[in-house]
């Protein structure tokens, strides 16, 4: 699993390495294609012409390496959403927190993570 920290930067040379994912994790929008993500993730993934690397990250569920594979949050946390993950979850992940300790965080003023 990759090592948390709270910056991704999302630029133009990110967006085009995760062009692949951002594509997959955008379509699970779709019911439909949460079933047949749902019934074979491997299979889905190769049909979106994913990356070894980024089909690693999808299948293991390593947020933070999927953010370093150029994905961006916003399509990530579709991903998430069928895992029934938060949004407070994925913050703590990117920031090394349990999603308490993200949550007290961002109550008690933001971006103080230590």
């Amino acid at each position: 699993m990759t090592e948390a920290r709270d910056n991704y930067l999302l630029d133009v040379a990110a967006s085009r390495r995760g062009y692949a994912i951002n594509r997959l994790c955008g379509s699970l929008k779709d019911p439909e294609n949460r079933r047949r993500f749902s019934e074979d993730e491997a299979a889905y993934c190769d049909a979106y012409g994913l990356s070894e690397e980024q089909k690693k990250a999808i299948l293991e569920r390593d947020w933070t390496g999927m953010l370093e594979l150029g994905a961006s949050i916003f399509y990530t946390f579709k991903l998430a959403m069928l895992d029934q993950k938060s949004m407070q979850y994925l913050g703590g992940v990117f920031t090394g927190m349990s999603t308490e300790e993200f949550m007290a965080a961002m109550r008690s003023g933001g971006r103080n993570f230590g």
